[in-house]
């Protein structure tokens, strides 16, 4: 890429150099703009006879043909793309979404120095409408070596970021105590209602039991006839392990314990089964306050139907200090 200063009526499709300002510092075409014929003539009309501009030379690529060329594959789902000024194009959630990234591809595109990335955080819940990355190039072009590189990794390794939607996003509760499960469900209805509606769900059906081993399970059973996105269980009480009350209904169930213990604070003592494929969670004394806690990290991805993992529940503790 080279700069040269050509006169007005020559310049194009040429690039600006620098932001072009009216008298009085109104902003009249910015930099990175790619001139046209009627730019031409608003410049003429406001008496420039020269401007400052650069051109691409062989090898390089405009800074708005290589970020919409990332952005066509770095994503997937929920997703629009749409084109900013400054070699910037933005992805914008079409639809209220859990956002899944890749954290270690994205590292690798944003070492290559050409292109960079920005996303919001893994398994953050966004409305449709919302911006969930951006891509911005180095200014005014790039490599296409370089550009290869990144297409390249990016068509090895897949997308960085997936917007899934949320749909059918009906969760089944149930309240536990010691003594009287309604007792649970007193303290508890209106702080699970709120949560689950932060994020786009909806209460399907609720049921109290005693925390009692087969009460537990026959309650469990009757949720799952719902067809629900996931299982949360509200107790009192806290577990030593999946030997509880709890785990033991989990396992008689027929579910399969995938974790026990997260390294987030609030919430360190959630349990995690599967009941084929319904998330089934247990999160002691995560359902006393709205503080964030555990459950705000793992219900956006559960609620868009996605199977996190015990290793993803593992990787959560950069950042896991959450208050």
């Amino acid at each position: 890429m080279r700069a040269l200063t050509v006169d007005v009526q020559s310049s194009a499709g040429r690039i600006l150099c620098c932001t072009i300002f009216r008298p009085g510092g109104r902003k009249l075409l910015a930099k990175g703009h790619v001139l046209s014929d009627e730019d031409i003539r608003l410049l003429e009309t406001e008496g420039m006879q020269q401007v400052w501009v650069t051109e691409l030379e062989e090898g390089e690529i405009g800074e708005d043909e290589a970020v919409m060329a990332v952005a066509e594959v770095m994503c997937c789902g929920s997703v629009e793309i749409r084109l900013a000024a400054g070699g910037r194009a933005n992805l914008i959630a079409t639809a209220d979404s859990c956002i899944l990234v890749d954290d270690e591809l994205l590292k690798q595109i944003n070492c290559t120095s050409s292109v960079v990335i920005a996303t919001v955080s893994n398994y953050r819940f966004v409305r449709n409408g919302e911006r969930i990355a951006t891509i911005k190039s180095s200014p005014f072009a790039v490599s296409q070596a370089q550009l290869e590189t990144v297409l390249g990794i990016l068509g090895e390794r897949g997308a960085i970021l997936q917007a899934r939607p949320v749909r059918d996003p009906g969760v089944g509760v149930l309240y536990t105590d010691p003594v009287h499960g309604d007792r649970a469900r007193a303290l508890f209805e209106n702080i699970v209602r709120t949560r689950v509606e932060k994020f786009g769900g909806n209460l399907r059906y609720a049921l109290s039991a005693v925390e009692d081993e087969e009460q537990v399970t026959r309650a469990l059973q009757h949720l799952l006839r719902t067809k629900p996105a996931a299982i949360l269980i509200a107790s009192t009480t806290a577990p030593a392990g999946p030997e509880d009350v709890i785990g033991r209904a989990m396992i008689r169930l027929g579910a399969h314990v995938e974790r026990f213990l997260a390294p987030v604070e609030p919430g360190n003592l959630m349990l995690l089964s599967y009941k084929d494929d319904v998330p089934i969670v247990s999160a002691p004394c995560c359902f006393r306050s709205a503080k964030p806690n555990i459950l705000d990290l793992v219900l956006p991805p559960m609620l868009a139907k996605y199977r996190i993992s015990g290793w993803e529940i593992a990787c959560l503790g950069h950042g896991g200090l959450l208050g």
